[in-house]
């Protein structure tokens, strides 16, 4: 077996579970689950149309390269979001399609990192728990930049030792942050590029959030409007990551995309075509669809808007939380011991949350997580309503 393997910690999931094992929540609640973060919003029917009325494709065998359709509507919906001029993007070489961005980051892992003995591939901490799980099943040591309220919730850049970025294989960023919402600003995804070419590592932007903000004026950056204001035409040692689950509430559609550096994406195809990872034609077809399309997705940004309003205005009286810049979680602070806290809610009320110390690791002494709670505003608001009032009860409120 791969000793790797034994270097994985287990989910925080699975952490959950046992901590949760043994607690006896009141029969008379219905359990309300504000732990995963598994979009609850109808999906869009012209989707699952498009999806139902492709299914001859079953019998087709689909290319790792994906379809022109596919990667052209890609690259057009990133030119209107991001600013990106007409042209920058070629679909045949900027785009590859993807089962999802959770399959796309740890296989992307796999492919770029240079198996030595110092690689580092450096992520937020709290942070999603593929990027240490892919880094270490790649031959490289994961390095965490802790995310304290003092600094945005976003690393302290600045802040990284030399010897870190000389070693720095992969940069991993998250923006909207997962569990903190905290967007990353232009001015120091510019920054990290400037980094990225003086030390040779590559940027992979994790954007599966980046459709969940709240100003309808003003849509977050991502690395690609980095590149367009930098003059990148070639996007080089920048990656970024995007998926259907939650822009358009298709988690099991498992479609989303790689766009980015052409040589990168060359290498990364080539892996994949080994991988055995290509996208059902069926499943493209909706996926142009979806791409195709921005009504259902300012309709599910109001959702979001209805439900943190509606949220906030229990919590933020009796509990230390705030409107993140985007995404879907509540990262609130915790009275106490934040097990503790998600444990007694959930034996109290029957409301599941996540401890942030389960979403961080310990370095030097410090879970940047420890304290803190992860809410998923994804349940109808009725629930999300009533889960807030269950937790000013819980709090005494």
């Amino acid at each position: 077996m791969n000793d790797a393997l034994s270097q994985l910690q287990p989910y925080p999931f699975e952490k959950l579970r046992a901590l949760l094992a043994d607690a006896r929540p009141p029969a008379d609640k219905r359990p309300i689950p504000l732990s995963i973060g598994e979009p609850k919003h109808p999906s869009p029917a012209f989707v699952a149309e498009a999806l139902a009325s492709n299914l001859d494709q079953l019998a087709v065998y689909p290319t790792t390269l994906g379809l022109p359709a596919l990667r052209e509507s890609i690259v057009a919906w990133c030119e209107g979001r991001f600013g990106v001029a007409s042209g920058w993007l070629d679909p045949a070489r900027h785009v590859l399609p993807v089962n999802g961005t959770r399959e796309a980051l740890f296989a992307f892992t796999q492919a770029v990192v240079n198996r030595r003995d110092d690689a580092l591939v450096v992520s937020p901490n709290p942070f999603y728990q593929i990027y240490e799980g892919a880094a270490l099943l790649a031959g490289a040591t994961p390095h965490y930049l802790p995310c304290l309220e003092e600094n945005g919730f976003n690393p302290d850049f600045e802040a990284v030792p030399t010897d870190v970025w000389q070693r720095c294989q992969i940069l991993f960023l998250c923006s909207p942050g997962n569990p903190t919402g905290a967007l990353i600003p232009l001015e120091t995804l510019e920054r990290l590029i400037a980094l990225a070419d003086e030390h040779d590592f590559v940027i992979a932007a994790d954007e599966c959030y980046s459709e969940l903000y709240f100003d309808e004026g003003a849509p977050p950056p991502g690395l690609l409007s980095a590149c367009a204001a930098l003059g990148r035409k070639d996007f080089k040692r920048c990656v970024v990551f995007h998926s259907l689950s939650k822009r358009s509430n298709l988690p099991g559609l498992r479609s989303g995309f790689v766009a980015g550096d052409a040589d990168i994406l060359k290498a990364f195809l080539l892996y994949r075509t080994y991988h055995g990872c290509a996208m059902p034609v069926q499943t493209q077809l909706a996926s142009v669809a979806a791409w195709n399309d921005e009504i259902h997705v300012r309709a599910n940004r109001d959702l979001y808007r209805a439900k943190f309003a509606a949220v906030l205005e229990r919590l933020a009286p009796v509990l230390d939380v705030g409107l993140p810049d985007g995404g879907f979680y509540l990262w609130a602070r915790t009275p106490g011991d934040d097990t503790v806290f998600a444990r007694e809610l959930f034996a109290r009320e029957h409301v599941t949350v996540v401890p942030g110390s389960y979403l961080s690791r310990e370095v030097d002494g410090v879970n940047p997580g420890a304290g803190r709670v992860r809410m998923a505003l994804v349940a109808p608001l009725e629930e999300c309503v009533e889960a807030a009032e269950r937790i000013r009860a819980f709090l005494g409120a």
